[in-house]
């Protein structure tokens, strides 16, 4: 039996009395440009009986493993398993600005409450006036897995994120575990993949729907080239724009003599 098989019997394990598991995860930490997207997939109890996805989820697993095709698919599933009535999604997003202001992993769980707010707005728009919100604020001390809890638990892919609003599990490599956390993987990817590319036709010059944003070699020359657009992430340019000092990068010529050295930001392992 393919070792995927076992992302669903993860979820099935932790359900408990739950009304179903929320997955999180996130598209675009490391990128030059662009935002940070992340994907949250509130899957219900209803989607874990069905035979359907059992047999689908034999080929879902981390976006990263997966070819663009296979992610087109699988989120065409997605949306039909949302107005089949078996899950929840929606996407959230913080912009190279917020990036910028709040380094990466303040920016990326802002855009993971964003997502996770449009889930509840998704569910609120279905329940009746009145209804409890289905998930547990970070401030309970509340065991997370009850088994007979009507609240559902909210999976993050990583460690533990500090400061977050929502009481939540983290799973490192989580979208390689649970089924709900690849789901929120695929659903980030394909979002921003889909963003790069509507976002190419505005800037041509960087080809961001054939690099997303990363830092390839062709990007590189092209900011070298045409200088830094409104996409792009300002702290993590600081050593392209030390390399190139004598480039006068249009863009970034006035905005680094003016500030303190500071780390590069790229990957931050949470």
């Amino acid at each position: 039996m393919p070792q995927r098989k076992s992302l669903i019997s993860f979820d099935r394990k932790n359900l408990g009395q739950a009304p179903g598991l929320v997955g999180i995860d996130e598209a675009g930490r490391g990128s030059f440009a662009g935002p940070v997207v992340a994907g949250a997939v509130w899957a219900l109890r209803s989607f874990y009986a069905n035979a359907t996805p059992l047999r689908r989820s034999e080929f879902i697993n981390d976006s990263k493993q997966l070819s663009p095709s296979s992610r087109e698919e699988i989120f065409a599933l997605v949306e039909h398993w949302e107005k089949s009535g078996e899950l929840l999604f929606a996407t959230g997003a913080a912009s190279g600005g917020e990036i910028d202001e709040l380094n990466i992993l303040g920016a990326t769980k802002l855009a993971m409450q964003r997502a996770i707010a449009g889930v509840l707005k998704k569910f609120e728009t279905r329940s009746p006036a009145g209804t409890p919100c289905p998930f547990e604020s970070a401030g309970s001390d509340a065991p997370l897995f009850k088994k007979e809890s009507a609240l559902s638990p909210i999976l993050i892919d990583g460690n533990p994120l500090t400061q977050f609003c929502w009481k939540h599990k983290a799973i490192v490599k989580g979208d390689a575990t649970s089924l709900a956390i690849a789901l929120a993987s695929i659903v980030a990817k394909v979002s921003r993949d889909r963003l790069m590319c509507e976002l190419s036709a505005q800037f041509p010059n960087y080809d961001f729907a054939s690099n997303k944003g990363y830092g390839t070699k062709k990007h590189v020359e092209a900011i070298l080239r045409n200088g830094i657009t409104p996409l792009h992430r300002i702290t993590f340019l600081r050593k392209l724009a030390a390399e190139y000092a004598g480039k006068n990068i249009p863009g970034l010529e006035k905005f680094f003599p003016k500030c303190a050295p500071a780390p590069e930001q790229s990957e931050f392992s949470f």
